[in-house]
């Protein structure tokens, strides 16, 4: 799924953003219970994180939200719309937007592809394996596997999501 290559200056980000979310992701294991206790809070708030989030085909846990049939996106804290629905535009059928449950790996406000067309990307948050992010691009065309957003969405996309936070695609 080759959308944007890595270059070796992008490849130390991402294993610093690697290392950053192997360090949370083991500090949260090891401070996880041996065995199940009695729920004291949902994460962010009162929220049931199997419950999809209303209006959205997402679950509470996720903090970004795509649907690619509707062509719609979301930001989401605790459970709830923080954002959205905001128009997108995802890949095509040559290069699809890949579906499933993804972290954002690193982000870049002034990235451009490394591709030919050598394309601005301004404020990318990469989420998926390839070099698939979200970023401000044309709603009339599509992207090579990217979720391309209106600049102010985009803006907000960068400016909310952090290396770590969960982003579900449908």
């Amino acid at each position: 799924m080759g959308r944007h290559r890595v270059t070796r200056a992008t490849a130390g980000r991402l294993r610093g953003a690697a290392v950053t979310a192997a360090v949370v992701g083991l500090g949260s294991l090891v401070a996880a219970p041996a065995q199940a206790a009695p729920a004291q809070s949902a994460p962010r708030g009162d929220t049931d994180t199997a419950a999809t989030v209303a209006g959205t085909p997402c679950t509470a846990t996720a903090h970004a939200c795509v649907d690619l049939a509707t062509h719609r996106a979301w930001l989401l804290d605790g459970g709830k719309v923080a954002r959205g629905p905001v128009r997108m535009m995802p890949g095509d059928a040559t290069d699809p937007t890949p579906v499933g449950t993804f972290h954002v790996q690193w982000k870049d406000q002034n990235h451009v592809s490394d591709m030919p067309n050598h394309a601005p990307m301004p404020f990318s948050v990469f989420f998926a394996d390839g070099g698939v992010a979200f970023h401000e691009g044309s709603l009339q065309s599509s992207s090579y596997g990217c979720v391309h957003l209106a600049h102010d969405d985009a803006v907000a996309f960068f400016n909310t999501l952090q290396v770590g936070d969960e982003v579900q695609v449908h």
